[in-house]
């Protein structure tokens, strides 16, 4: 009888040969982690397969790696790894249990000015200070599909926390997104960039604004969501293989099916809803003030927290 083959590294899986393995390693399928939660499609796309090739490349890997049932001690083990970034705010911190944390998406949306874009100034500056004063003593790709990017904001930020902006500056790695499809090609290569440039935080502001305005009518709306689906499985799977903080922002539309409340809604439905593991609903007060609703935690109780955006950056508010 032939001894099964150890399977170690992805060139090892069955039916994976040189060209194949390539193929999966450019499209950032580089470990056996990452294949074991990969779905046959998705690989299938990346290089080529065939379905029957796609599901036993699949299950050898989740084989070799003993993937099945863990006692819950074991995953609080594990949760213990998380990071968290601060937000600038006490309030805000205190409010998404101590700060927007790895290994899952967090989402900010709300209308045009109610400070989405503050967040992730912030964020990819606070990133970049050790563990000890509230950051993950790393640096951050920023996807902008906007063009609201501002360096300058970032130097007043990095000033105002006592930073280097120039060396600031340098840790943050920007992309333009110039469309759907090529928003999604920059997280999927996202992947590589993480641990050459010691990344800790992943940036998209804003998520739906391609889709948006690509995707028009209910006719392409099945195309819209397959495809924000898809980017959303990526976005997770650097969050979590990768132990990184994904923050993401997002556009709301008004329903004018709701008579009473606020009839304000994010972009995207479901799909974004249930790939976000934190929402926050961000909303404009008087003069400089903010407030963010926690609408959404696996953890956490609904809430709010008053802010401020200064100069400086996010802030609490001065009593």
């Amino acid at each position: 009888m032939v001894a099964k083959a150890e399977v170690r590294e992805v060139k090892d899986l069955p039916g994976i040969g040189p060209g194949a393995a390539e193929k999966l390693f450019s499209a950032g399928y580089k470990t056996l982690e990452s294949i074991a939660i990969a779905s046959p499609m998705e690989l299938i796309e990346a290089a080529s397969l065939g379905e029957g090739t796609a599901d036993k490349a699949i299950k050898a890997a989740r084989d070799a790696l003993e993937m099945g049932y863990e006692s819950a001690d074991i995953l609080a083990e594990r949760r213990k790894l998380v990071g968290r970034v601060t937000t600038g705010s006490k309030e805000l911190d205190k409010l998404i249990g101590g700060g927007v944390e790895s290994q899952s998406i967090t989402e900010v949306y709300g209308k045009m000015a109610s400070g989405k874009t503050q967040w992730c100034f912030q964020t990819a500056v606070t990133i970049q200070k050790p563990i000890e004063e509230g950051g993950l003593a790393g640096n951050c790709l920023y996807i902008d599909s906007e063009n609201s990017f501002r360096p300058e904001r970032v130097v007043s930020i990095a000033e105002a926390n006592g930073m280097d902006p120039d060396a600031v500056l340098k840790n943050i790695f920007v992309a333009r997104a110039y469309n759907a499809d090529h928003q999604m090609l920059l997280a999927e290569k996202a992947t590589e960039l993480i641990k050459e440039k010691n990344i800790k935080l992943v940036i998209v502001d804003s998520l739906t604004a391609q889709f948006r305005s690509e995707f028009i009518g209910r006719g392409q709306l099945a195309d819209r969501q397959q495809r924000l689906n898809k980017h959303m499985r990526v976005l997770q799977r650097l969050a979590e293989m990768n132990n990184v903080v994904v923050l993401v922002t997002n556009q709301v539309m008004e329903r004018p099916d709701i008579m009473f409340g606020d009839p304000t809604t994010p972009i995207g439905g479901n799909v974004v809803g249930h790939a976000s593991k934190t929402r926050l609903y961000l909303r404009k007060g008087k003069e400089n003030k903010r407030i963010a609703k926690l609408v959404d935690s696996p953890s956490l109780p609904d809430g709010e927290a008053v802010y401020a955006v200064t100069e400086r950056g996010i802030e609490d508010i001065e009593e």
